[in-house]
């Protein structure tokens, strides 16, 4: 079943790019100073931004081909996680990236670190979900 395959291949490098961003950039960027942390976090964002939103619309397609291919509710049930990442971005963590890319990098502040903490603690919801759909893809593999 390539169409499987594929959705697992999808999710999981969502997964694996949420969770490197979650365990190895945020804590890196945290160490920086307001104005070096917002420097780097507003590039980083639009670049993993224009790769992970693919991935999880990808991930959820093939998932949901998957099940035409070989009914299963499982192929839904990553298609869902997957898929519930866009939902969870626009509606809970875009504040938040809105409030951080309206700041100049110049004048950043003390806010600044623990707008990017939280950022982090609503990112990490993300490398959940890619997660239990990456795992969800690979159960209803066997």
């Amino acid at each position: 079943m390539i169409i499987g395959q594929l959705a697992l291949i999808a999710a999981a490098l969502f997964a694996g790019a949420a969770f490197y961003v979650n365990f190895a950039e945020q804590p890196a960027r945290l160490a920086l100073d307001p104005p070096a942390l917002l420097a780097e976090w507003k590039p980083s964002y639009q670049r993993g931004f224009a790769m992970q939103a693919p991935l999880a619309l990808i991930a959820t397609a093939l998932g949901i081909a998957a099940y035409f291919e070989a009914p299963d509710w499982r192929w839904l049930l990553g298609a869902a996680l997957s898929v519930a990442n866009w939902p969870f971005t626009l509606l809970v963590i875009m504040p938040v990236n809105r409030a951080l890319t309206a700041m100049d990098a110049g004048n950043a502040d003390r806010r600044v670190p623990a707008m990017v903490a939280k950022w982090g603690r609503l990112h990490a919801v993300r490398t959940a979900l890619g997660l239990a759909a990456t795992a969800s893809f690979l159960w209803a593999m066997h």
